[in-house]
């Protein structure tokens, strides 16, 4: 009797662990738009945003961790006049010619309950590296109401320094701290 009872024991154990495994999640490009913002001048608040975006979110709830790894085109930058998309791209700021792309790389991921708070991470713009957290603003994990698939979103949001990334041309006339707001929505793979 008690030989049964062990073995259903451990497939009820074993199943769950397979249902606590970490999901790996495709960022929806479609969904997910890296915006910025930044004092021009003390005239105005500028935000723009970059239009391409890929990556993969892994998420663990039930062991609460997590990685984020996105890369956005930096090409893609959006001002909305043409003009100033390719002046934002030049050498002084962007140098998209030399550096097209930008990365963040999660290091740590902290969760409040079920929800990540804050992540933790490293972002590379121009070839340089620095430690960036973002404070997460909203959270979502559950089905997607139209592709009927695991799915997660997200807002969050840091302030950095252009000039610490080397894209600081003009400040501090032009606004040297930057705010990241991003909004990322993933869907499981």
């Amino acid at each position: 009797m008690k030989k049964p009872f062990i073995a259903a024991a451990f497939a009820v154990f074993f199943a769950g662990q397979a249902l606590a495994a970490p999901q790996t999640y495709a960022v929806d490009p479609a969904h997910t738009f890296p915006r910025f913002s930044y004092d021009h001048m003390g005239m105005s608040k500028q935000i723009l945003r970059f239009n391409k975006t890929a990556g993969t979110v892994v998420l663990d709830k039930a062991a609460k961790e997590a990685r984020v790894d996105v890369t956005i085109d930096m090409t893609s930058v959006s001002t909305g006049f043409e003009v100033f998309d390719g002046h934002i791209q030049g050498a002084d700021f962007l140098d998209t010619a030399q550096f097209p792309q930008a990365t963040f790389k999660s290091t740590k991921v902290v969760f409040d309950g079920d929800k990540p708070v804050s992540i933790e991470g490293d972002l590379t713009i121009k070839g340089i590296t620095k430690p960036v957290t973002l404070t997460v603003t909203s959270f979502y994990h559950g089905p997607h109401p139209m592709m009927k698939k695991d799915a997660i979103g997200a807002n969050a949001t840091a302030v950095i320094s252009r000039t610490a990334f080397n894209a600081g041309k003009f400040a501090p006339g032009v606004g040297d701290e930057v705010t990241l707001d991003i909004a990322l929505e993933a869907v499981s793979e």
